[in-house]
């Protein structure tokens, strides 16, 4: 078990009607929960307002925009993160709409985080919107870790109960993210308390 607990974000990406996000979601905060490295906080991007018309101020000006008052929860989870890690589907080879809001809608709350991946759709397992979210990651000054999971064709993968039929494949690969990304996070989490940030 690592020596320094770090808080983890969990973000479910997905805001559809019949997602299936939050399945995957809880299945990888019981993997955190066996890692023994993080607390988590489970953050559901469908139960806060994300409006997609954004404030005149980019956040990246203006750190501290006028955010929809529903939003200020979200916004003290995200800045008290050490490490997150976002659970997305591909929809037509991206990501969710309800997670370029959420990012945008925040800057400094990204900076100098280190940034994981869980992917889940029919072929690709997510890996489109996974390439996608690192782009767009790196733009704020994050840091994505090289390791994920994947799930292609999920509906296959996963019981009516909520378990994975066959467990040891997707558990190994959530240890070695959450491994990488414990290692990222204590580093990162160190350097801006001893140096603030400055992205520019």
């Amino acid at each position: 078990m690592p020596s320094e607990i770090l808080t983890l974000a969990v973000i479910t990406g997905s805001v559809r009607e019949g997602r299936f996000g939050p399945v995957v979601t809880n299945w990888f905060a019981g993997q955190a929960a066996l890692h023994g490295g993080f607390t988590v906080d489970l953050v559901d991007l469908a139960d806060i307002p994300l409006p997609l018309a954004l404030p005149a101020v980019s956040p990246a000006l203006d750190p501290e925009p006028v955010r929809p008052a529903g939003m200020a929860s979200l916004t003290r989870r995200l800045a008290a993160a050490d490490a997150i890690v976002v659970v997305t589907p591909d929809y037509n080879r991206s990501f969710p709409a309800s997670l370029k809001a959420v990012i945008d809608w925040h800057y400094t709350q990204w900076q100098g985080k280190a940034i994981g991946f869980v992917g889940y759709s029919g072929a690709s397992g997510g890996l489109l919107a996974i390439e996608q979210l690192r782009q767009v990651f790196n733009e704020l000054h994050a840091h994505t870790v090289r390791e994920y999971v994947s799930f292609p064709r999920y509906y296959e993968l996963f019981g009516p109960d909520g378990a994975l039929k066959e467990p040891s494949g997707p558990a190994a690969a959530a240890r070695a993210l959450l491994t990488q990304l414990h290692w990222w996070a204590a580093v990162l989490h160190d350097a801006r308390r001893d140096r603030p940030y400055l992205s520019a």
